[in-house]
């Protein structure tokens, strides 16, 4: 097991995620690392492209804590953010917390720069927990894609307390 880790992880940071990627690449990178392209892993890209615009990080200068939803079924965004950001749970920069959301959010995200400990808290509404299951449903991978990076209200963004 850990060896499937350290080579997906190599493999992950093979593929530079520091320039722009096209819709085929994301979705054959995410495909291949997740073993599918559910709504959610673009949901996570996006959340992880944000979050690198707005703390204008470098590529693996972020850390992300995940907190899944009570009702949510995994931690899937979580993949997303990975793919986006470089953070990894092999060099304790990407972290799913064993403790739960708060109620009626299907996650939180927190991210932060890894220098400047500045950051922002990523909620993402519980109600659209069937939309996502709808989504996945009726589209293929690349109208997924297309739903989740032009969709908006599909998570809410807060600054979190700089950390030290």
């Amino acid at each position: 097991m850990a060896r499937i880790v350290v080579i997906l992880i190599a493999f992950v940071f093979s593929v530079s995620t520091s320039s722009a990627q096209t819709k085929e690449q994301w979705i054959d990178l995410g495909t291949r690392i997740h073993g599918g392209f559910g709504v959610l892993i673009p949901l996570g890209i996006k959340i992880g492209l944000d979050a690198r615009e707005r703390l204008k990080a470098e590529p693996r200068g972020i850390t992300v804590h995940y907190y899944t939803g009570e009702r949510a079924p995994c931690p899937c965004v979580a993949d997303g953010v990975m793919l986006a950001t470089q953070a990894s749970p092999g060099q304790g920069t990407l972290v799913i917390v064993p403790e739960k959301a708060a109620p009626g959010l299907f996650a939180s995200i927190v991210i932060r720069d890894r220098k400047t400990g500045e950051g922002f808290r990523y909620n993402i509404p519980g109600d659209l927990g069937p939309k996502f299951i709808e989504w996945n449903k009726s589209l293929d991978p690349a109208a997924r894609y297309d739903v989740i990076m032009n969709g908006d209200k599909l998570f809410d963004v807060t600054p979190e307390p700089k950390s030290n």
